[in-house]
């Protein structure tokens, strides 16, 4: 076993563990919160793939967790109504179904990350940025502007939308949920890192110009990074509006996508499990130091300086070494 890949099981240990001694303390603020930072280091590993793997620095991330969000407090949000969601030229229904919201936000999520990767990726470097920060602007200003679902007061959902076989209210069995997506989606990542496709994507990210030569398009092997990357962030943003039972235009801003973001460079850009350590990393900062102060950000900046100056490789990749990434 590698070093990563102990640090990697220290970690896995720890999410099972203290939820575990939650429950057994019975603390359900605790659990909460760890679900938070689970739901966190999903929307973290959908951009690693795209940041990783791709190179592809997205300001706009937040468009793919925030139309998940809004997936489920539309599909809900009628639901709870009773009214449907469309009447022609056939009825749709809303649902309180947690897989069936699940594939709306994947299925909304991808097909906004193929448009915007459609045009955004005609650029790089800081146009490429800007692109998808304009994106990410211009889908939050008419949320803000949608009066039929909150506008800028959100959405507020009345119970937690439901799976079958678990009661989704009880926070340990909602976490338990949770838990098992990410771990799901971190199996999908290590694959499609070790792949034909993810090794091409790596090799496009490094050298294009080689990756052309053998008859590949790395624009293409990219804009496919994206759509798998948008899709898994739109599924964590549906269960964020889950966990929350709200929704609002915030989870569109570009402040969320910088999060996101800070989440992958703390932990360490390319690495398994970095997102999951950044995403842990930054709830327990929020909760530990937000009561000491509101200003708490100024102590995640430092953290954020000395770990771009001195850890290369975020915290995996200091307490791995330079270990292979993905192991």
């Amino acid at each position: 076993m590698t070093r990563e890949a102990a640090v990697n099981a220290v970690i896995l240990l720890l999410l099972v563990a203290v939820p575990g001694w939650a429950l057994y303390a019975d603390e359900p603020f605790t659990i909460t919160l760890a679900t938070r930072a689970v739901i966190f280091a999903l929307a973290a590993v959908g951009l690693n793939i795209a940041l990783g793997l791709g190179g592809l620095v997205s300001l706009g991330h937040a468009v793919y967790f925030g139309l998940g969000g809004y997936a489920m407090g539309v599909l809900a949000s009628h639901a709870q109504n009773y009214t449907p969601l469309m009447e022609w030229p056939f009825v749709i229904e809303g649902t309180k179904s947690m897989p069936v919201i699940w594939l709306t936000a994947i299925v909304v999520s991808a097909i906004a990350a193929l448009l915007i990767g459609l045009l955004a990726l005609r650029t790089s470097g800081v146009y490429f940025i800007m692109i998808t920060l304009a994106f990410g602007q211009m889908i939050y200003f008419f949320a803000i502007s949608w009066p039929a679902y909150g506008g800028e007061d959100g959405l507020s959902i009345y119970v937690r939308n439901g799976f079958p076989g678990l009661n989704t209210l009880v926070p340990i069995q909602f976490y338990g949920l949770c838990l098992a997506l990410l771990l799901i989606v971190l199996l999908f990542s290590a694959l499609l890192a070790r792949s034909p496709f993810g090794l091409a994507l790596n090799a496009a990210r490094q050298v294009p110009h080689r990756v052309e030569t053998v008859g590949l398009d790395p624009v293409r092997l990219k804009l496919v990074a994206l759509v798998i990357s948008g899709a898994i962030t739109g599924l964590a943003g549906a269960l964020f509006a889950d966990l929350n039972r709200f929704v609002s235009p915030t989870m569109l801003s570009w402040q969320m996508s910088g999060e996101i973001m800070v989440f992958v460079i703390i932990g360490g850009v390319a690495r398994l499990f970095g997102p999951v350590a950044g995403a842990v990393i930054f709830v327990l900062l929020e909760h530990l130091l937000g009561g000491i102060s509101e200003y708490w950000q100024v102590f995640l900046g430092i953290v954020l300086l000395l770990i771009v100056l001195f850890g290369k490789g975020g915290v995996i990749g200091m307490l791995a070494g330079r270990g292979r990434a993905h192991d």
